[in-house]
Protein backbone atom coordinates (compact mmCIF):
# COMPACT_ATOMS: atom_id res chain seq x y z
CA UNK A 1 0.00 0.00 0.00
CA UNK A 2 2.69 2.21 0.75
CA UNK A 3 4.55 1.83 -2.56
CA UNK A 4 1.19 2.25 -4.64
CA UNK A 5 0.72 6.00 -2.60
CA UNK A 6 4.14 6.79 -3.72
CA UNK A 7 3.41 5.71 -7.39
CA UNK A 8 0.48 7.90 -6.92
CA UNK A 9 1.97 10.60 -5.69
CA UNK A 10 4.72 10.42 -8.57
CA UNK A 11 1.92 10.51 -11.04
CA UNK A 12 0.07 13.06 -9.71
CA UNK A 13 3.50 15.17 -10.10
CA UNK A 14 4.24 14.37 -13.38
CA UNK A 15 0.24 15.26 -14.44
CA UNK A 16 0.50 19.20 -12.52
CA UNK A 17 3.97 19.10 -14.02
CA UNK A 18 2.89 18.64 -17.52
CA UNK A 19 -0.56 20.81 -16.84
CA UNK A 20 1.82 23.82 -15.92
CA UNK A 21 3.85 23.37 -19.29
CA UNK A 22 0.69 23.69 -21.50
CA UNK A 23 -0.36 26.45 -19.40
CA UNK A 24 2.87 28.54 -19.54
CA UNK A 25 2.45 27.17 -23.66
CA UNK A 26 -0.85 28.34 -24.32
CA UNK A 27 0.49 31.69 -22.94
CA UNK A 28 3.07 31.93 -25.14
CA UNK A 29 1.22 30.73 -27.90
CA UNK A 30 -1.84 33.28 -27.58
CA UNK A 31 0.55 36.24 -27.18
CA UNK A 32 3.06 35.38 -29.93
CA UNK A 33 1.06 33.07 -32.44
CA UNK A 34 4.41 30.65 -32.09
CA UNK A 35 3.26 26.80 -31.78
CA UNK A 36 6.43 25.07 -30.64
CA UNK A 37 6.17 22.03 -31.28
CA UNK A 38 3.31 21.46 -32.96
CA UNK A 39 0.41 21.82 -30.06
CA UNK A 40 -1.98 23.93 -30.56
CA UNK A 41 -2.86 22.80 -34.42
CA UNK A 42 -1.34 21.99 -38.14
CA UNK A 43 -1.24 24.37 -40.79
CA UNK A 44 0.47 27.75 -41.72
CA UNK A 45 0.69 30.13 -39.37
CA UNK A 46 -0.74 33.51 -39.61
CA UNK A 47 -0.69 37.04 -38.76
CA UNK A 48 -3.13 39.58 -38.06
CA UNK A 49 -3.99 42.16 -41.24
CA UNK A 50 -2.31 45.50 -40.39
CA UNK A 51 -4.84 48.44 -40.30
CA UNK A 52 -3.01 50.82 -38.26
CA UNK A 53 -0.88 53.75 -40.54
CA UNK A 54 2.53 52.19 -40.88
CA UNK A 55 2.36 48.75 -43.02
CA UNK A 56 5.07 47.03 -40.43
CA UNK A 57 3.81 43.93 -38.56
CA UNK A 58 5.38 40.96 -37.57
CA UNK A 59 6.50 38.65 -40.34
CA UNK A 60 4.08 35.77 -41.01
CA UNK A 61 4.89 32.64 -43.14
CA UNK A 62 3.65 31.80 -46.94
CA UNK A 63 -0.34 31.42 -46.54
CA UNK A 64 -1.46 28.40 -48.35
CA UNK A 65 -5.03 28.15 -47.24
CA UNK A 66 -8.78 27.59 -48.68
CA UNK A 67 -12.23 28.08 -48.37
CA UNK A 68 -15.09 26.13 -49.81
CA UNK A 69 -14.58 27.47 -53.45
CA UNK A 70 -11.10 28.86 -53.30
CA UNK A 71 -7.03 28.14 -52.44
CA UNK A 72 -4.66 30.34 -52.03
CA UNK A 73 -1.14 29.72 -52.32
CA UNK A 74 1.97 31.44 -52.20
CA UNK A 75 5.76 30.52 -53.15
CA UNK A 76 8.41 31.06 -49.97
CA UNK A 77 11.76 30.85 -51.39
CA UNK A 78 13.15 31.10 -47.95
CA UNK A 79 11.78 27.95 -46.76
CA UNK A 80 10.90 26.07 -49.93
CA UNK A 81 13.29 26.45 -52.45
CA UNK A 82 14.55 22.73 -53.22
CA UNK A 83 12.80 21.34 -56.83
CA UNK A 84 13.74 17.62 -55.67
CA UNK A 85 10.82 18.70 -52.98
CA UNK A 86 8.17 19.39 -55.46
CA UNK A 87 5.63 17.68 -53.69
CA UNK A 88 5.07 20.22 -51.26
CA UNK A 89 5.32 23.18 -53.32
CA UNK A 90 2.43 25.10 -55.16
CA UNK A 91 3.82 22.71 -58.35
CA UNK A 92 2.64 19.77 -55.90
CA UNK A 93 -0.97 21.14 -55.63
CA UNK A 94 -1.08 21.53 -59.45
CA UNK A 95 -0.03 18.15 -60.40
CA UNK A 96 -2.68 16.92 -57.80
CA UNK A 97 -5.77 19.08 -59.77
CA UNK A 98 -3.57 17.56 -63.32
CA UNK A 99 -4.70 13.75 -61.43
CA UNK A 100 -8.09 14.91 -60.79
CA UNK A 101 -9.16 16.29 -64.11
CA UNK A 102 -11.41 13.82 -66.11
CA UNK A 103 -12.52 15.54 -68.94
CA UNK A 104 -10.28 18.91 -70.13
CA UNK A 105 -7.03 20.50 -69.06
CA UNK A 106 -6.61 23.64 -71.29
CA UNK A 107 -3.85 25.77 -70.21
CA UNK A 108 -2.38 29.27 -71.12
CA UNK A 109 0.87 29.67 -69.52
CA UNK A 110 4.25 31.69 -70.38
CA UNK A 111 6.99 29.45 -69.46
CA UNK A 112 7.53 25.64 -68.27
CA UNK A 113 10.31 23.50 -67.23
CA UNK A 114 9.04 21.36 -64.60
CA UNK A 115 8.96 17.75 -65.44
CA UNK A 116 6.40 16.64 -62.64
CA UNK A 117 4.52 18.48 -64.24
CA UNK A 118 4.71 17.42 -67.83
CA UNK A 119 4.61 13.82 -66.30
CA UNK A 120 1.54 14.76 -65.02
CA UNK A 121 -0.29 16.40 -67.81
CA UNK A 122 1.11 13.22 -69.91
CA UNK A 123 -0.62 10.43 -67.60
CA UNK A 124 -3.96 12.61 -68.14
CA UNK A 125 -3.25 12.46 -72.04
CA UNK A 126 -3.18 8.82 -71.57
CA UNK A 127 -6.62 8.44 -70.04
CA UNK A 128 -7.91 10.62 -72.35
CA UNK A 129 -8.43 13.83 -70.68
CA UNK A 130 -8.54 16.48 -73.58
CA UNK A 131 -5.03 18.41 -72.80
CA UNK A 132 -4.01 21.56 -74.59
CA UNK A 133 -1.60 24.14 -74.24
CA UNK A 134 -1.08 27.94 -75.45
CA UNK A 135 2.46 29.08 -74.67
CA UNK A 136 4.63 32.43 -76.23
CA UNK A 137 6.84 31.53 -78.89
CA UNK A 138 10.40 32.57 -77.63
CA UNK A 139 9.90 31.96 -74.04
CA UNK A 140 7.71 28.75 -74.56
CA UNK A 141 8.45 26.60 -77.55
CA UNK A 142 11.76 28.35 -78.43
CA UNK A 143 13.06 28.09 -75.33
CA UNK A 144 12.20 24.41 -74.55
CA UNK A 145 15.15 23.81 -76.94
CA UNK A 146 17.61 25.18 -73.74
CA UNK A 147 19.41 23.20 -71.41
CA UNK A 148 17.34 21.80 -68.45
CA UNK A 149 14.14 22.09 -70.45
CA UNK A 150 12.62 19.85 -73.14
CA UNK A 151 9.36 19.47 -71.07
CA UNK A 152 7.39 20.74 -74.45
CA UNK A 153 8.65 18.21 -76.14
CA UNK A 154 7.64 15.57 -73.54
CA UNK A 155 4.25 16.46 -74.25
CA UNK A 156 4.33 16.66 -77.82
CA UNK A 157 5.41 13.67 -78.13
CA UNK A 158 3.42 11.95 -76.29
CA UNK A 159 0.44 13.73 -78.40
CA UNK A 160 -0.52 16.86 -76.46
CA UNK A 161 -0.47 19.96 -78.95
CA UNK A 162 0.90 22.65 -78.21
CA UNK A 163 0.80 26.35 -79.95
CA UNK A 164 2.53 29.73 -79.68
CA UNK A 165 1.46 33.50 -80.40
CA UNK A 166 4.08 33.40 -83.00
CA UNK A 167 3.98 37.29 -82.45
CA UNK A 168 6.85 40.39 -80.67
CA UNK A 169 4.71 41.10 -77.80
CA UNK A 170 4.24 38.38 -75.04
CA UNK A 171 1.67 35.20 -74.53
CA UNK A 172 2.24 36.22 -70.47
CA UNK A 173 -0.82 34.83 -69.72
CA UNK A 174 -0.33 31.84 -66.73
CA UNK A 175 -3.93 30.33 -66.19
CA UNK A 176 -5.55 26.92 -66.80
CA UNK A 177 -8.84 25.39 -66.50
CA UNK A 178 -9.68 22.07 -65.39
CA UNK A 179 -12.72 20.05 -66.31
CA UNK A 180 -14.91 23.52 -67.53
CA UNK A 181 -15.15 23.75 -63.76
CA UNK A 182 -11.88 25.62 -61.75
CA UNK A 183 -9.41 28.04 -63.20
CA UNK A 184 -5.93 28.18 -61.34
CA UNK A 185 -4.46 31.64 -62.14
CA UNK A 186 -1.63 34.48 -60.39
CA UNK A 187 1.54 35.23 -61.30
CA UNK A 188 3.55 32.07 -60.95
CA UNK A 189 5.22 30.62 -64.44
CA UNK A 190 5.60 26.96 -63.97
CA UNK A 191 9.06 27.07 -63.57
CA UNK A 192 11.79 26.22 -61.30
CA UNK A 193 12.52 29.79 -60.50
CA UNK A 194 8.86 30.66 -60.82
CA UNK A 195 8.15 28.19 -57.66
CA UNK A 196 11.23 28.00 -55.92
CA UNK A 197 12.97 31.15 -55.92
CA UNK A 198 10.58 33.87 -56.87
CA UNK A 199 7.98 35.59 -54.58
CA UNK A 200 4.29 34.87 -56.43
CA UNK A 201 1.01 34.02 -55.93
CA UNK A 202 -2.02 31.76 -57.18
CA UNK A 203 -5.61 31.68 -56.44
CA UNK A 204 -7.90 28.45 -57.54
CA UNK A 205 -11.55 29.14 -57.92
CA UNK A 206 -14.33 26.45 -58.15
CA UNK A 207 -16.66 28.18 -60.60
CA UNK A 208 -18.28 26.63 -63.88
CA UNK A 209 -18.81 30.22 -64.81
CA UNK A 210 -15.88 31.83 -63.98
CA UNK A 211 -14.19 28.63 -66.41
CA UNK A 212 -16.24 29.46 -69.04
CA UNK A 213 -15.40 32.81 -68.90
CA UNK A 214 -11.27 31.63 -69.16
CA UNK A 215 -12.63 29.01 -71.90
CA UNK A 216 -13.53 31.76 -74.06
CA UNK A 217 -10.33 33.59 -73.72
CA UNK A 218 -8.27 30.18 -74.51
CA UNK A 219 -10.49 29.75 -77.75
CA UNK A 220 -9.60 32.47 -79.08
CA UNK A 221 -5.84 31.99 -78.79
CA UNK A 222 -6.18 28.40 -79.93
CA UNK A 223 -7.00 30.21 -82.95
CA UNK A 224 -4.97 32.34 -83.03
CA UNK A 225 -6.34 36.04 -81.87
CA UNK A 226 -3.85 37.07 -79.98
CA UNK A 227 -3.39 41.07 -79.04
CA UNK A 228 -5.50 43.80 -79.21
CA UNK A 229 -7.49 42.90 -82.70
CA UNK A 230 -8.55 40.17 -80.70
CA UNK A 231 -12.67 40.61 -79.62
CA UNK A 232 -13.21 41.81 -76.71
CA UNK A 233 -15.94 40.56 -74.73
CA UNK A 234 -15.56 42.91 -71.29
CA UNK A 235 -19.84 42.75 -70.46
CA UNK A 236 -19.24 38.73 -70.46
CA UNK A 237 -16.62 39.12 -67.74
CA UNK A 238 -18.34 39.04 -65.00
CA UNK A 239 -19.82 36.63 -62.33
CA UNK A 240 -20.74 36.06 -58.52
CA UNK A 241 -19.40 33.11 -56.70
CA UNK A 242 -20.72 32.53 -53.54
CA UNK A 243 -21.82 36.08 -52.94
CA UNK A 244 -18.56 37.43 -54.11
CA UNK A 245 -18.36 39.50 -57.35
CA UNK A 246 -15.54 38.63 -59.70
CA UNK A 247 -14.38 40.13 -62.71
CA UNK A 248 -11.86 39.29 -65.49
CA UNK A 249 -9.83 41.37 -67.66
CA UNK A 250 -7.90 40.43 -70.63
CA UNK A 251 -5.48 42.49 -71.93
CA UNK A 252 -4.50 44.24 -74.44
CA UNK A 253 -8.35 43.82 -75.80
CA UNK A 254 -9.48 45.18 -72.74
CA UNK A 255 -7.99 48.52 -70.90
CA UNK A 256 -7.13 46.67 -67.44
CA UNK A 257 -5.41 49.63 -66.15
CA UNK A 258 -6.90 52.84 -66.58
CA UNK A 259 -10.91 50.90 -67.44
CA UNK A 260 -10.91 48.39 -64.38
CA UNK A 261 -7.62 48.92 -61.81
CA UNK A 262 -7.12 52.66 -61.36
CA UNK A 263 -10.93 53.24 -61.04
CA UNK A 264 -11.08 50.80 -57.95
CA UNK A 265 -7.70 52.70 -56.49
CA UNK A 266 -9.49 55.79 -56.73
CA UNK A 267 -12.17 54.39 -54.32
CA UNK A 268 -10.41 53.11 -51.75
CA UNK A 269 -11.65 54.45 -48.48
CA UNK A 270 -8.62 53.02 -45.88
CA UNK A 271 -5.90 51.45 -47.85
CA UNK A 272 -3.75 50.47 -50.73
CA UNK A 273 -1.60 47.40 -50.34
CA UNK A 274 0.70 46.67 -53.92
CA UNK A 275 3.35 44.33 -54.68
CA UNK A 276 4.71 44.78 -57.99
CA UNK A 277 7.58 43.28 -60.18
CA UNK A 278 7.28 46.18 -63.16
CA UNK A 279 5.34 49.24 -62.61
CA UNK A 280 5.49 51.90 -64.72
CA UNK A 281 2.00 53.15 -65.44
CA UNK A 282 1.95 56.50 -64.26
CA UNK A 283 -1.79 57.21 -64.34
CA UNK A 284 -1.78 54.57 -61.56
CA UNK A 285 0.89 55.46 -59.48
CA UNK A 286 -0.92 59.23 -59.49
CA UNK A 287 -4.35 57.40 -58.25
CA UNK A 288 -2.12 55.78 -55.55
CA UNK A 289 -0.64 59.33 -55.11
CA UNK A 290 -3.88 61.29 -54.83
CA UNK A 291 -5.21 58.47 -52.29
CA UNK A 292 -2.35 58.76 -49.46
CA UNK A 293 -3.03 62.84 -49.93
CA UNK A 294 -5.93 62.46 -49.25
CA UNK A 295 -5.72 59.86 -45.97
CA UNK A 296 -5.44 57.00 -47.68
CA UNK A 297 -3.35 54.19 -46.24
CA UNK A 298 -1.12 53.02 -49.21
CA UNK A 299 2.07 51.16 -49.40
CA UNK A 300 3.80 49.02 -51.82
CA UNK A 301 7.43 46.91 -52.49
CA UNK A 302 8.69 47.04 -55.90
CA UNK A 303 10.82 44.46 -57.61
CA UNK A 304 14.64 46.01 -57.23
CA UNK A 305 15.66 45.25 -60.33
CA UNK A 306 14.34 47.95 -62.76
CA UNK A 307 12.84 50.16 -60.01
CA UNK A 308 15.05 52.82 -59.95
CA UNK A 309 14.97 53.25 -64.25
CA UNK A 310 13.47 56.47 -65.50
CA UNK A 311 10.17 54.71 -66.80
CA UNK A 312 9.68 52.90 -62.82
CA UNK A 313 7.29 54.51 -60.67
CA UNK A 314 8.58 54.58 -57.33
CA UNK A 315 10.45 57.33 -57.51
CA UNK A 316 7.13 59.09 -58.05
CA UNK A 317 5.68 57.49 -54.97
CA UNK A 318 8.45 57.98 -52.59
CA UNK A 319 9.19 61.36 -53.39
CA UNK A 320 5.14 62.17 -52.74
CA UNK A 321 6.14 60.29 -49.52
CA UNK A 322 3.97 57.45 -50.07
CA UNK A 323 5.62 54.04 -48.23
CA UNK A 324 7.45 52.15 -50.71
CA UNK A 325 10.07 49.70 -50.51
CA UNK A 326 12.58 48.03 -52.68
CA UNK A 327 12.21 43.83 -52.39
CA UNK A 328 15.18 41.97 -50.44
CA UNK A 329 14.63 38.88 -52.07
CA UNK A 330 17.79 37.86 -54.01
CA UNK A 331 15.98 36.73 -56.97
CA UNK A 332 12.49 38.09 -58.13
CA UNK A 333 9.66 39.62 -56.10
CA UNK A 334 7.60 38.28 -59.14
CA UNK A 335 3.82 39.56 -57.86
CA UNK A 336 1.78 41.73 -59.34
CA UNK A 337 -1.22 42.28 -57.08
CA UNK A 338 -3.07 45.23 -55.10
CA UNK A 339 -5.10 44.91 -52.38
CA UNK A 340 -8.06 47.94 -51.88
CA UNK A 341 -9.85 48.35 -48.65
CA UNK A 342 -8.55 44.69 -47.38
CA UNK A 343 -11.55 43.35 -49.28
CA UNK A 344 -10.53 43.71 -53.35
CA UNK A 345 -7.96 41.60 -54.53
CA UNK A 346 -6.58 43.20 -58.20
CA UNK A 347 -4.47 39.68 -58.99
CA UNK A 348 -3.17 37.99 -62.25
CA UNK A 349 -0.17 37.68 -64.95
CA UNK A 350 -0.34 41.43 -65.86
CA UNK A 351 2.35 43.89 -64.49
CA UNK A 352 1.72 47.75 -64.54
CA UNK A 353 3.19 48.35 -67.64
CA UNK A 354 2.04 50.00 -70.86
CA UNK A 355 3.20 46.77 -72.84
CA UNK A 356 1.05 44.98 -70.75
CA UNK A 357 -1.80 47.09 -71.19
CA UNK A 358 -1.53 47.26 -74.80
CA UNK A 359 0.12 44.14 -76.33
CA UNK A 360 1.16 41.86 -74.71
CA UNK A 361 -1.60 38.38 -73.57
CA UNK A 362 -2.52 38.98 -70.13
CA UNK A 363 -5.18 37.95 -67.33
CA UNK A 364 -6.59 39.90 -64.44
CA UNK A 365 -8.67 38.40 -61.76
CA UNK A 366 -10.60 40.94 -59.34
CA UNK A 367 -12.51 39.66 -56.83
CA UNK A 368 -14.17 41.49 -53.90
CA UNK A 369 -14.23 38.97 -50.79
CA UNK A 370 -12.55 40.13 -47.54
CA UNK A 371 -11.11 36.70 -46.39
CA UNK A 372 -9.21 36.23 -49.81
CA UNK A 373 -7.90 39.70 -49.56
CA UNK A 374 -6.53 38.90 -45.59
CA UNK A 375 -4.47 36.23 -47.12
CA UNK A 376 -2.84 38.92 -49.35
CA UNK A 377 -2.13 41.43 -47.35
CA UNK A 378 -0.55 38.71 -45.21
CA UNK A 379 1.78 37.93 -47.89
CA UNK A 380 2.03 41.68 -48.34
CA UNK A 381 3.45 42.17 -44.67
CA UNK A 382 5.48 39.27 -44.99
CA UNK A 383 7.56 40.82 -48.50
CA UNK A 384 7.63 44.54 -46.60
CA UNK A 385 9.28 42.88 -43.93
CA UNK A 386 12.38 41.52 -45.61
CA UNK A 387 12.42 44.73 -48.50
CA UNK A 388 14.20 47.50 -48.13
CA UNK A 389 13.79 51.54 -47.84
CA UNK A 390 15.04 53.17 -51.10
CA UNK A 391 17.69 55.17 -51.42
CA UNK A 392 16.20 58.72 -51.53
CA UNK A 393 19.98 60.52 -52.43
CA UNK A 394 20.37 57.61 -54.99
CA UNK A 395 17.53 57.78 -56.94
CA UNK A 396 16.80 61.50 -55.98
CA UNK A 397 13.26 63.98 -56.14
CA UNK A 398 14.58 66.66 -58.06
Amino acid sequence: MPRRRAKSRTNSSATLLILIILVILGIYYSMTGSDPGGIFGTGTQTATVATQSSPVTSVPTSVNASGAWWEVYFTDPVNLKDPADWQSSIAGRLVEKINAAQTSIHIASFEFDLTPVADALVAAKQRGVDVRWVTDDEHGLEADEEPGHGQFAMLQEAGIEVRSDSRTALMHNKFWIFDGEIVWTGSTNITENGVFKQDNNTIVIQSPELAAIYEREFQEMWDGQFGPRSPSQLDEQITEVNGSRVVVVFTSEDPAIADAIVPLVQSASSSVRFLAFSFTDFPLAEAMSQRSSAGVDVAGVFERVGSETEAAELRTLMCRGVPVRQDGNPSFMHHKFIVVDERIVIAGSMNYSTNAEESNDENVIIIDNAEIARLYIQEFERVWNLANDPDVETIGCG
